[in-house]
């Protein structure tokens, strides 16, 4: 019953801006961990930024100063604002939700990115 939906994706301009945020429910969204993964034609699927229940933050050396996770427990939902993107980031990205200490997790159906050089 937990459910998980991207928004946001989208075609945009290399060097150009793109938010994506993640509405969820059916959980208590105050106790999990929040992430987004992204996954390229023929490669896993890599952490590209996560945000603890506490706020604490995690990226990928690759988007490091360029993209930004926030959360927002009141309306449920977490964001990914992403600058300075590359064409090599086309591609699904996806949120994920998972509760500490448990293992159990979520994943929404993903949010198509596509930059244009």
């Amino acid at each position: 019953q937990v459910q998980l939906v991207e928004s946001g994706g989208g075609l945009v301009q290399a060097g150009g801006p793109l938010r994506l945020s993640c509405t969820t429910s059916g959980s208590v969204f105050r106790f999990n961990d929040m992430g987004w993964y992204r996954q390229a034609p023929g490669n896993q699927r890599e952490l590209v930024a996560r945000i603890t229940t506490n706020r604490i933050i995690t990226y990928a050396d690759s988007v490091k100063g360029r993209f930004t996770i926030s959360r927002d427990n009141a309306k449920t939902a977490v964001y990914l604002q992403m600058s300075s993107l590359k064409p090599e980031e086309t591609t699904v990205y996806y949120c994920e939700q998972g509760l500490p200490g448990t293992g159990w997790g979520s994943w929404g159906p993903g949010t198509k990115v596509s930059v244009s050089s």
